[in-house]
C-alpha cells in the first residue's frame, strides 16, 4: 500500500463516522479547536519562523513571504473564522425539495456531503485551517497537500487540530496533512479515484492548470485572477482613482487583487496621470502598457503580449486603452481568468451591460474586486474561489462542499 493509499483508506473511514455526527457534535469539535489554536500560538509561530527564514534564505520576495506569515493577530484571526464556520447553519441533511410524484412515491431530495476532499494549495497557511472547518462542519474528510515553503507551518496546524480533535473523542483522521512535498507524490493524490471524490486546487494558474491536466479525480478549479477593472468614460475619477489603488496595492499577493486596468481613450489622457501621482504616494506600481498608454504615463514599458494575461501577485499592472464598453468587455473575456472585475462608471446602461456580458464569476460596479471573499459575502471562511461553472461558481463556502442525494418512499409501486 502507498502512503497516499494510506492517507485515503484512512480518510474514507473517518468520513464515513463523520458523516453520522450532528450539528451539536460538529460545532463543539469546530470550538474546541479554535481555543486550541489559540492555547497554541507560541508552538504555530515558533514553526512558522522556520518556515519564513527559508523563504528569504531561497530569495522568496517580501510579498509572497507575507502570505507565508503567521502573527498573534492572523492566528487570532484564523481561530475566529474557525468559530465562525460552528456558527454557521450547517446544510448537511437540508431539504433541497420535496414532493409525491404521480406514481404515490414520496421524494425528498437531501444535502449530503461530498465524501473525501483532497486539496492541493500554495504558501498561505491559513488554507489549512479553513478548509478543515468547512469540510468538517459539511461531513467532509479532507487531506491537506501544502506547498513546501509552508511545510512547518502546515504540518503545525493540523497537528493541533488533530490532537484537539482527538481529546474530544473525534476521529483525528478527518484531517491529515501530506508531509511529503514531492511533485510525484502529489500526482498521486491526483490519481486516487479510489478514496478521493474531488480535488480542490489553491494557487497559481501554473498549479491549477497542472492539476486540471493530470488529475483523475474530479477537479474544482479555484483561485487564479488576471483581474480587470475598467475605467469607463463616464467615470467619476477621483473614485475610480481610489479603488484602483485598493484593489492593486491593499494585499497585491491575493487572487482578487487587480492585475489589469482597462481605461476608455476618452478619459485616458485625464485619468492615467492622475492615477500615476496618486499611486506615487502609496505604493508605486510598474505599468505595463499597450502604445497608447505608454504615451501617456511618465513611466511605464510597452507590454508583451504576454501581460495581459498574466497574474503578477506584485507592484506590476498591464494597462489597455480601448474605444468603447464594447471592446473593453470583448478584451476582458478574452484575457481573464473569469475571477473577479469591476466597471467604473456613471453610465447605468454600461453597468449593465458589463455585468451582463463580463464572464466572470464576481462581476461589480464601483467597488474594489478585493471584496471577492467568502467572509465578505457572508458564507463565512472560503476553500476557494471557483472560476468554473460546474457545481460551484465564485467563493466556495458550506453548500459548495455538500452533493444531494434523493430519498424515495414507496407503498409497493412497480413500473408498468
Amino acid at each position: 500500500m502507498t502512503y497516499i493509499d494510506d492517507l485515503g483508506k484512512h480518510a474514507k473511514k473517518a468520513g464515513q463516522r463523520l458523516a453520522k455526527l450532528g450539528t451539536a457534535e460538529k460545532n463543539k469539535a469546530l470550538l474546541a479547536v479554535a481555543d486550541a489554536l489559540e492555547k497554541e500560538t507560541a508552538f504555530l509561530l515558533a514553526e512558522n519562523a522556520k518556515d519564513i527564514a527559508a523563504a528569504k534564505d531561497h530569495g522568496i520576495s517580501d510579498i509572497m513571504v507575507d502570505r507565508l506569515r503567521l502573527d498573534e493577530t492572523r492566528l487570532a484571526d484564523i481561530a475566529s473564522a474557525v468559530r465562525d464556520v460552528a456558527d454557521l447553519e450547517d446544510p448537511i441533511g437540508q431539504v433541497v425539495r420535496g414532493y409525491t410524484n404521480l406514481d404515490g412515491l414520496k421524494i425528498i431530495q437531501k444535502r449530503v456531503p461530498l465524501g473525501v476532499i483532497a486539496m492541493i494549495f500554495e504558501s498561505r497557511p491559513n488554507v489549512s485551517v479553513d478548509a478543515f472547518s468547512l469540510a468538517f462542519k459539511t461531513g467532509n474528510s479532507i487531506i491537506l497537500r501544502g506547498g513546501r515553503d509552508a511545510i512547518h507551518s502546515n504540518t503545525a496546524l493540523v497537528k493541533v487540530i488533530r490532537q484537539a480533535l482527538a481529546e474530544e473523542h473525534y476521529d483525528p483522521d478527518v484531517v491529515q496533512l501530506v508531509e511529503d512535498t514531492s511533485h510525484a507524490v502529489a500526482e498521486e493524490l491526483m490519481q486516487a479515484v479510489d478514496y478521493v471524490d474531488v480535488l480542490i486546487p489553491r494557487g497559481s494558474a501554473r498549479l491549477i492548470q497542472t492539476v486540471k491536466s493530470k488529475s483523475k479525480v474530479p477537479v474544482i478549479e479555484t483561485g487564479a485572477g488576471n483581474v480587470h477593472i475598467y475605467v469607463d468614460q463616464s467615470a467619476d475619477l477621483e473614485m475610480a482613482v481610489q479603488i484602483v489603488i485598493n484593489a492593486k496595492t491593499q494585499r497585491p499577493s491575493v487572487c482578487n487583487a487587480a492585475e489589469s486596468l482597462v481605461v476608455h481613450e476618452k478619459i485616458a489622457n485625464v485619468f492615467l496621470p492622475k492615477l500615476e501621482r496618486a499611486l506615487a504616494e502609496v505604493q508605486p506600481v510598474a505599468f505595463r502598457a499597450d502604445e497608447r498608454a505608454h504615451e501617456i504615463f511618465e513611466q511605464s514599458v510597452l507590454a508583451e503580449p504576454e501581460d495581459f494575461a498574466a497574474e503578477f501577485l506584485d507592484y506590476v499592472m498591464s494597462v489597455k486603452v480601448v474605444d468603447s464598453v464594447e471592446e473593453a468587455i470583448s478584451w476582458i473575456n478574452t484575457y481573464s481568468t473569469h475571477h473577479s472585475e469591476s466597471i467604473v462608471t456613471k453610465d447605468i446602461d454600461a453597468a449593465e451591460r458589463f455585468q451582463d456580458e463580463v464572464d466572470s464569476a464576481a462581476v461589480y460596479v464601483n467597488a474594489s474586486t478585493r471584496f471577492t471573499d467568502g467572509f465578505v459575502f457572508g458564507l463565512g471562511a472560503e476553500i476557494g474561489i471557483s472560476t468554473q461553472k460546474m457545481h460551484a461558481r465564485g467563493p466556495m463556502g458550506l453548500e459548495a462542499l455538500t452533493s444531494t442525494k434523493f430519498y424515495i418512499n414507496g407503498s409497493g409501486q412497480i413500473r408498468e
